[in-house]
C-alpha cells in the first residue's frame, strides 16, 4: 500500500511573538496541513491536572525521563489509552478518548502546529481523536493492560443514563408536544419496582372476589345480551339504559331532535319504520327532558340498525347513512366483524337485535308491538319472538295484537347445550 503524501496547501501566515517587545519581528511562513493517516496515529495530547510535571529534573540525573505507551483498541480505532509512567514510581498517568472529560460533547475539534524556523514551514496536524487527555493518576504496576479497565470506565455514561440526561433537559427545554411523547416512552419501558411490586401484592390479598358478580358476568357472555340484573324490580332497573347508552353519548344522538326543532319532517328513507311511526308521538311529549330522552334512542336505534345493514348482504340502505365516530369505534368494538368475510357473525348478529330490542321496549314503555321492528331486522315476526323471551319478555294478546312485556324479576328459558357429535 503506498503512503499518501500530505496535501500541502500554500499560505502566508504571519506569526507575532507574545511577549512584549519594543520592535516587533515578523516571520513569513508556509502552512503545510497534515491529514489524518488511517494507519499512522497523530499526534496526542496530555495534561495533568494533578501538578506532575514531567519535565522536572529527576532526583539522579541518569534517572530515564517517564515512559510513555499508547493503546488502540482494536474493534475501535478511535479509542485509545495513554499511559505516562514515571520512573521507579508505582503511580501511572492514565488518560482515555472515551471516558471521563473526552466523553462530553464534542464542541470543538483540536490541531497541533509545529513551526520550523529554518525551512520557515508551519506544520498543522490534528489531535488523535480530536481530544486533550487528562492524565489522571492510578495506582497500578509500571505496565497498563490493553484492555480497557473497568475503573477507566466509571466517566462512560450507560445507555440508562444518557436516556436520563436526555429526558431532563427534554423536560427543561423541550415543546409540550415532547415532553408528553417522552413520558409515554419513559412509561412504556418503565421497569418493575419491588416496592410497587410488594404493595401491589399486599393490596390484592386484600381485594374480595364477588362470585356473584363473575357469575352473573359469565352469564351475559353465555346469554349473548346485553348488562342485565335478574333480581331487580322494575323494567328500568333490569336493563339500566346508562349501561347501554354511556354518558358522551348523548350529545351525539341529537340528529331527530334537531329535524323537529327546526320544523323538518322525517324521511322514511333514512331512518326505520319504528322511529317514523312514533314520530308522532315525540312530537306530543311536552315535557323536554323526556322528549330529548326517547328523541335519543330512536336515533340509537337507527344508527345500530344501519351498523346491521352496512355489514350484512344487503347494504344498500345504509350505503349514505352517517353513524357518528364515537357510536361507530363502539359498534366496531362490540359487534365485530368475521375476519374474513368482514360480516357480521351470527353470533354477532344476534348481539346487536338483543340491543335493539331491549330499546324498542323503553321506547314504547316496556310494551311494544314487534311487527315493525321485524320488518327494519328483515326478519319474521315469529323468528323475532324468540329473540325477546331470550331477552325476558312475556308475549301477551291484545286486542287480538301480539305484544312484548317485560316482567320483573327477569326468568329466562332454559339455555340448550350444543350436542357434541
Amino acid at each position: 500500500m503506498e503512503e499518501e503524501e500530505p496535501e500541502i496547501s500554500s499560505q502566508t501566515l504571519t506569526l507575532t511573538p507574545t511577549k512584549k517587545r519594543k520592535k516587533k519581528k515578523h516571520v513569513n511562513v508556509k502552512m503545510e496541513v497534515v491529514h489524518e493517516h488511517p494507519e499512522k496515529i497523530p499526534p496526542l495530547v496530555g495534561y495533568f491536572p494533578s501538578g506532575f510535571d514531567p519535565h522536572k529534573p529527576q532526583d539522579h540525573e541518569s534517572d530515564p525521563p517517564p515512559a510513555v505507551k499508547v493503546f488502540r483498541n482494536k474493534a475501535r480505532a478511535n479509542r485509545l489509552q495513554l499511559v505516562v509512567s514515571p520512573n521507579d514510581s508505582k503511580v501511572n498517568f492514565v488518560g482515555t478518548s472515551y471516558s471521563g472529560e473526552a466523553a462530553s460533547a464534542q464542541v470543538c475539534t483540536y490541531a497541533l502546529g509545529v513551526l520550523d524556523k529554518e525551512t520557515q514551514t508551519l506544520k498543522i496536524v490534528p489531535i488523535a481523536s480530536n481530544k486533550i487527555f487528562r492524565l489522571e493518576p492510578r495506582v497500578g504496576g509500571s505496565d497498563a493492560s490493553v484492555d480497557e479497565p473497568s475503573s477507566l470506565l466509571k466517566g462512560e455514561q450507560t445507555a440508562e443514563e444518557k436516556a436520563g440526561r436526555m429526558r431532563d433537559l427534554t423536560n427543561l427545554y423541550g415543546t409540550k408536544k415532547s415532553i408528553t411523547q417522552a413520558k409515554k416512552l419513559q412509561a412504556l419501558n418503565q421497569k418493575d419496582d419491588p416496592r410497587s411490586q410488594k404493595d401491589l401484592d399486599r393490596k390484592l390479598k386484600e381485594v374480595v372476589i364477588n362470585k356473584e358478580a363473575l357469575e352473573s358476568t359469565s352469564a351475559h357472555s353465555a346469554r349473548n345480551i346485553p348488562p342485565y340484573d335478574d333480581t331487580a324490580t322494575t323494567p328500568q332497573e333490569a336493563y339500566r339504559l346508562d349501561k347501554i347508552i354511556f354518558k358522551g353519548e348523548w350529545d351525539y344522538l341529537l340528529d331527530i331532535l334537531d329535524l323537529l326543532q327546526a320544523g323538518v319532517e322525517v324521511e322514511s328513507s333514512a331512518y326505520s319504520s319504528f322511529v317514523c311511526n312514533r314520530i308522532q308521538k315525540l312530537k306530543e311529549l311536552e315535557d323536554e327532558g323526556e322528549k330529548t330522552t326517547l328523541a335519543c334512542i330512536f336515533s340509537y336505534i337507527n344508527h345500530l340498525l344501519k351498523y346491521k345493514d352496512r355489514n350484512s348482504m344487503d347494504a344498500s340502505s345504509a350505503k349514505h347513512h352517517k353513524i357518528p365516530g364515537i357510536l361507530n369505534q363502539k359498534f366496531s368494538s362490540m359487534f365485530a366483524l368475521d375476519s374474513d368475510s368482514r360480516r357480521l357473525t351470527e353470533e354477532k348478529k344476534d348481539l346487536l337485535i338483543s340491543y335493539v330490542l331491549v330499546l324498542t321496549l323503553y321506547a314504547d314503555e316496556f310494551r311494544t308491538d314487534p311487527s315493525d321492528i321485524a320488518r327494519d331486522l328483515r326478519m319474521s315476526a315469529v323468528k323475532l319472538r324468540a329473540h325477546f323471551e331470550h331477552l325476558g319478555c312475556k308475549l301477551v294478546s291484545q286486542n287480538k295484537v301480539t305484544m312484548a312485556t317485560l316482567p320483573v324479576p327477569l326468568t329466562f328459558p332454559r339455555l340448550r347445550q350444543k350436542r357434541r357429535r
